[in-house]
C-alpha cells in the first residue's frame, strides 16, 4: 500500500517504546484480533468489498482471498513464499490469491498485531512461518464453522478444497465468499490449539509456484521508491565529507546560485551539504561545481596499508578471546607429524544495490511522510518521528519493493534523517526527493567488515587432522551499530559460522583439538551487515584452509572433510549431495579442476563444487557451479534455486572488487573501478535442494559462504598455489 494511513484508533506509544519493540521479533500474535484499523485508500476499498477474518486474511465476494504480507520484499521472494504458507492453511484457490502490504503505521495502530516487519538475516519466512500459517488456518476454521452453522451439521462432516466447502452426506456446497460475513462474526480459534498441516501434505506451499510480483517488473509498470513522484516535488543530492569522521567547514553557494534550476544550497548536518533544484540532474551538476571546504581530520592519513597493519596486530595479540576451545590445539599442532600455517585477508566490499539510496519526504506542521526503500519500515517510522519532531501517529512510511537491500537498508536510517533535514529547510509541505549519486553510494556505504585470519593445522602420520587453530582479526559490526551487544570486548557475532553451539551457524567439523579466537580491530570506516554478513568471510577462511590441510595430509579434500563430519549429518548431507551432482572423482576435461566447500549459516546448510580452469596468463574461467542447500522445509523450490543463483553472482563479484582506502577515503567510486560479475563471465549453475522436513532455515544468505571458497579451492587445484587474499587481481589473476 502506497497511500497514507488515516488512523481510526491512535495508539499512545512513546518513541522509545516503539523503537525497542520494533527491534524485537513479533511472537505470540493475536491472530484473531479485530482492532479498529485505519488503512490506506487501496486497502480501504478492498476491505469495503470484502470481509476481514483476521489480520492476515480478507475474503471478497468474488472469492478473491487477500492475504496480508508484513515482511519487506527486495527480490528475494518472501512475499510469494508467505502467501503460499497462508494459502496452504487457508485451503483457498491459489489462482485467486492477492496480496496486500502491511505498513508500519498499520502495525502501530493495531498494537503490532503483525509483529516484526523487518526483513534481514534470511528470517522473512523462517521466523514468521508459524504465526502466518496459524493465521491462514484460523480463517479456514472460521469459514468452515460458518458453513456448518448455516447447514446445521457438525463441522467435522465438511471438507474444503480451493475455497469450496462441501458436505458429502447432503451434496451441498458453498464458497468462502458466501460465508465470509458470517464467519467474521464468530470467535476466532485459539492459535495455540490449531493443528498445522505436515509439510509433506502441502499442496500450495512446497511447490515451485510462479512469483506473484513479477509481471509489473517485466512490463515496466512497477514503481520503486526511486520512481516516486509527489506534486510540487523538488530534487536534492548530497555530498558528505569524503573522509569518514570529517566535517563540513564551508561552501560557496554564490558560485552555483545562477546555474539552471538551482533553488538552494543547505547544510544537512555537520559533515554533509546538499543542493536543491528543479531536477535531480541540475542538482547534481551544481553540487559537482560547488566549492566546498572540508576538515578531513586525523583519519585523512589512513590507508589500506595502515589498516592491514592494524589488523595484522590482532593475529598475535593477547587481547583475543576464544569462543571454542577443545583439547589443546597449540600442543597438538606442535607435536603433529606435519603442520601448515596460513594468513588469509579479505577487503571491505560495498553493497552496490541496483537502486541507489534515496528518500522522498514531505513535512507539514501535523504530518510527516516518506517514500523510500527500507528493509525495516518500523525503524524508518521511528527515525522519521525523531528527526521530524512529530509523534509516531502523525508519521507515514510509504512502502515499496526494494531495488536491492543486501543489508544496507536494515539498520541505519541515515537516508531518512538526511532527507528530513533538507525538507526542514524548505517551505512547509514541499516534497523533496533526495537521491544519492552512485559515487556517494560507494563513498558512504556500510561496508562488509575487513578481516584477516591466521590458521594453523596439524596432521598425524596417517593423514588425520589432530589440531586446528583459528584467529580472526577484524572489524566488528556491533561496535559500530550496536555497542551494547559487546561485553568485555567480546563480539561472538564476528565468528558466525564457526560457533561451537548448535543453532544458526555451527561449525561442521569435529576436531579433537580446536581453538577459535577473535581479536577486535576496528577502523574509522563504517561497517554493517552485507549479504551473509560474517559467514561469507569465515566460510572462505575455514574452507580454503581445510583444502590446505587436506593437501598436507595427502588426501582428497572431499574425503578429508567427510571424515571430520560424521557427527554433523546435515553438514555432511549437503556436501555429499553437491559432490554427487557434480560427479566428484570422475575425470574432467584437460585443464579443468574442481574445488569443494561446505558451511552453515542462517540455520541452513550449504555446499558447493566449482569447476575452474586457469590459463598460463592467469585467466580464470569458472565453467560450472553445483550448489546444494538444505533449509529444511522448502516453501518454494524454484525460488530457492533463484536465491542460490543470486548468492552465487554476488559471491563471484567479490572475486573482482574491493573498497580500498587512500587518504582516509574509499577509492573505488563507480563500476569502472568497482567491477561486478558480468553475464559473459557467468558459469553454468546447478542447484540441489535437499529437503529434510524437520527445521526452518534461511535461504537468501547461506549459499554465498560456499561459492567463493569452492572457486578458490579449484584455482588452487589448478595452480598448486592457494589464493589467500582477494580480489583476484592482487594475485595476478583475472576472471574471464
Amino acid at each position: 500500500m502506497k497511500k497514507a494511513i488515516k488512523d481510526s484508533a491512535a495508539v499512545n506509544v512513546s518513541r522509545r517504546q516503539f523503537i525497542i519493540s520494533s527491534a524485537a521479533a513479533g511472537g505470540g500474535l493475536a491472530l484473531g484480533m479485530h482492532v479498529p484499523f485505519g488503512i490506506g485508500e487501496a486497502a480501504a476499498q478492498a476491505a469495503a468489498a470484502g470481509t476481514e477474518l483476521n489480520v492476515w486474511v480478507v475474503v471478497n465476494p468474488d472469492e478473491t482471498c487477500v492475504v496480508r504480507i508484513a515482511r519487506e520484499e527486495m527480490g528475494q521472494g518472501t512475499r510469494t513464499g508467505l502467501a503460499q504458507l497462508i494459502a496452504e492453511e487457508l485451503e483457498c484457490d491459489w489462482s485467486k490469491v492477492r496480496t496486500e502490504l502491511v505498513t508500519a503505521a498499520q502495525n502501530l495502530a493495531r498494537k503490532r498485531a503483525w509483529g516484526d516487519l523487518s526483513t534481514s538475516g534470511s528470517r522473512g519466512i523462517r521466523q514468521s512461518q508459524d504465526y502466518v500459517r496459524r493465521g491462514g488456518a484460523a480463517a479456514r476454521i472460521m469459514l468452515m464453522q460458518a458453513a456448518a452453522d448455516q447447514w446445521k451439521v457438525p463441522v467435522g462432516e465438511l471438507s474444503v478444497d480451493k475455497g469450496v466447502i462441501r458436505h458429502a452426506a447432503s451434496g451441498r456446497t458453498t464458497t468462502y465468499g458466501k460465508v465470509a460475513a458470517a464467519a467474521a462474526k464468530l470467535p476466532p480459534p485459539d492459535p495455540k490449539e490449531i493443528r498445522l498441516k505436515a509439510p509433506v501434505d502441502w499442496k500450495i506451499a512446497g511447490k515451485p509456484m510462479k512469483r506473484i510480483d513479477t509481471v509489473d517488473k517485466l512490463d515496466g509498470s512497477k514503481v520503486y521508491a526511486i520512481d516516486a513522484k509527489v506534486p510540487g516535488m523538488v530534487y536534492a543530492t548530497v555530498k558528505d565529507c569524503p573522509v569518514f569522521g570529517g566535517k563540513l567547514v564551508s561552501y560557496d553557494e554564490a558560485k552555483v546560485a545562477g546555474m539552471p534550476g538551482v533553488q538552494k544550497v543547505v547544510r544537512v548536518n555537520d559533515s554533509t551539504v546538499a543542493v536543491i533544484a528543479n531536477s535531480w540532474w541540475r542538482a547534481k551538476k551544481a553540487l559537482d561545481a560547488l566549492p566546498v571546504v572540508w576538515d578531513e581530520g586525523p583519519n585523512a592519513k589512513v590507508s589500506s596499508a595502515s589498516i592491514a597493519e592494524h589488523l595484522k596486530s590482532g593475529l598475535t595479540s593477547t587481547d583475543a578471546f576464544a569462543d571454542s576451545d577443545y583439547g589443546d590445539a597449540p600442543k597438538a599442532i606442535a607435536g603433529a607429524a606435519k603442520k601448515v600455517e596460513a594468513v588469509y585477508s579479505l577487503p571491505f566490499v560495498s553493497h552496490a544495490t541496483m537502486e541507489p539510496m534515496n528518500c522522498t519526504v514531505r513535512l507539514t506542521a501535523d504530518k510527516a511522510e516518506v517514500w523510500l526503500p527500507t528493509q525495516n519500515s518500523e525503524a524508518s517510522l521511528a527515525a522519521l518521528s525523531t528527526s521530524s519532531g512529530l509523534p509516531l501517529e502523525k508519521c507515514v512510511v510509504h512502502k515499496f519493493d526494494l531495488g536491492g537491500g543486501l543489508g544496507r537498508r536494515i539498520g541505519s536510517q541515515d537516508i531518512v534523517r538526511q532527507a528530513v533535514a533538507i525538507a526542514k529547510q524548505l517551505p512547509a509541505g514541499t516534497p523533496v526527493k533526495m537521491l544519492w549519486t552512485r559515487e556517494e553510494d560507494q563513498a558512504h556505504g556500510l561496508y562488509r567488515p575487513i578481516a584477516q585470519c591466521r590458521m594453523e593445522a596439524g596432521v598425524d602420520d596417517k593423514g588425520n587432522l589432530v589440531g586446528l587453530y583459528i584467529r580472526v582479526s577484524g572489524q566488528s559490526i556491533n561496535a559500530f551499530a550496536n555497542p551494547a551487544a559487546i561485553k568485555d570486548g567480546k563480539d561472538v557475532r564476528q565468528l558466525q559460522g564457526l560457533w561451537k553451539q548448535p543453532g544458526d551457524a555451527q561449525i561442521g567439523y569435529t576436531v579433537p583439538n580446536m581453538r577459535i579466537e577473535y581479536a577486535m580491530r576496528n577502523t574509522h570506516v563504517p561497517v554493517g551487515p552485507w549479504r551473509g554478513v560474517n559467514t561469507n568471510q569465515n566460510g572462505i577462511f575455514l574452507e580454503c584452509f581445510m583444502d590446505e590441510a587436506a593437501r598436507l595430509a595427502g588426501r582428497d579434500p572431499y574425503e578429508f572433510r567427510r571424515a571430520l563430519m560424521q557427527n554433523h549429518p546435515k553438514h555432511l548431507g549437503v556436501l555429499e549431495a553437491a559432490a554427487k551432482k557434480a560427479d566428484w572423482g570422475k575425470p574432467l576435461p584437460q585443464g579443468v579442476h574442481r574445488g569443494i566447500a561446505q558451511f552453515m549459516g542462517y540455520a541452513s546448510y550449504s555446499a558447493g563444487v566449482a569447476e575452474v580452469s586457469v590459463s598460463p596468463k592467469g585467466e580464470v574461467k569458472i565453467h560450472r557451479l553445483v550448489l546444494a542447500s538444505d533449509c529444511g522445509h522448502a516453501v518454494n523450490p524454484s525460488q530457492i534455486a533463484a536465491q542460490v543463483e543470486g548468492a552465487a553472482v554476488m559471491g563471484m563479484s567479490t572475486l573482482l572488487s574491493e573498497c580500498s582506502v587512500e587518504n582516509g577515503r574509499i577509492k573505488e567510486l563507480n563500476f569502472d573501478t568497482y567491477p561486478l560479475m558480468r553475464i559473459a563471465q557467468m558459469p553454468k549453475i546447478e542447484t540441489v535442494v535437499v529437503q529434510t522436513y524437520d527445521f526452518w532455515g534461511g535461504v537468501g544468505e547461506p549459499t554465498i559462504c560456499v561459492v567463493v571458497p569452492a572457486i578458490l579451492n579449484a584455482i588452487a587445484a589448478a595452480t598448486g598455489k592457494p589464493v589467500r587474499s582477494l580480489p583476484l587481481k592482487t594475485q595476478g589473476l583475472t576472471l574471464v
